[in-house]
């Protein structure tokens, strides 16, 4: 008798504790929907940008897309089963800056998650996501987007950028701190000969979370973000 008692008690838990999630996860949706609506659109569509996707060529789009967001065109805002994808796509990247004033992990990353698959994605189009990501990203040393690292970095236009040096842009993106041009240019260096084997197909992502593509220095793994760098993967 008492272990059927505990089994109830244990079921009864459960479910008030999914009725509790689903409730919130709707109102996430409903508030982030509504404010969405009237202002993130607006604002983003009315918004001059120095960058769009098509001043990318196919090359650059791919070496972008293949490290931070494989799947991009064919996912829903979210992607927890593409190698080398990671826990956050580039949707849930743009719904961390849209929507939160402070983003810890946790809850936070619930209402990321949802608001990214049932409200960013449905009502922005890949091409504004890609749009926002190039203009918005932080790669560093107060440079916000890539026109502006293009300039910060090289002291030129993007436009006029070499494939090398728009990898080691790229390859900032992930963790601006550990891989900073200026401050640790051996290891952005590193990075951008991993990401060269990547793009070449010479490298295959070993799961979900392989960001890195082979080790990372113990003195540099304290600046990752949280969750992105497993050692088990290059073991």
């Amino acid at each position: 008798m008492f272990i059927r008692r505990m089994l109830k008690v244990a079921i009864f838990v459960v479910l008030l504790t999914l009725a509790g999630v689903s409730s919130y996860c709707l109102w996430v949706v409903s508030t982030a929907r509504e404010y969405t609506l009237s202002t993130v659109l607006p604002e983003v569509r009315e918004r001059s940008y120095a960058l769009s996707p098509w001043v990318l060529t196919p090359r650059q789009t791919d070496i972008l897309l293949k490290v931070e967001d494989p799947n991009f065109f064919g996912h829903g805002g979210v992607d927890f089963l593409t190698p080398g994808a990671g826990i956050t796509t580039i949707t849930q990247s743009l719904v961390k800056g849209l929507y939160f004033d402070a983003f810890k992990p946790g809850v936070a990353k619930l209402k990321q998650t949802v608001i990214a698959a049932f409200v960013l994605d449905p009502l922005m189009s890949k091409e504004e996501q890609l749009r926002l990501f190039l203009n918005t990203i932080y790669l560093g040393n107060q440079a916000w987007g890539f026109a502006q690292a293009s300039e910060v970095y090289f002291g030129k236009p993007f436009s006029e950028l070499e494939e090398e040096e728009y990898m080691a842009l790229v390859a900032m993106i992930i963790a601006p701190t550990v891989f900073d041009l200026r401050a640790h240019p051996d290891r952005n260096a590193e990075r951008v000969a991993r990401i060269k084997r990547l793009v070449a197909g010479e490298y295959v992502p070993r799961g979900v979370c392989d960001l890195y593509y082979g080790k990372i220095a113990p003195e540099a793994q304290e600046d990752l973000p949280p969750f992105s760098y497993f050692s088990g993967y290059y073991e």
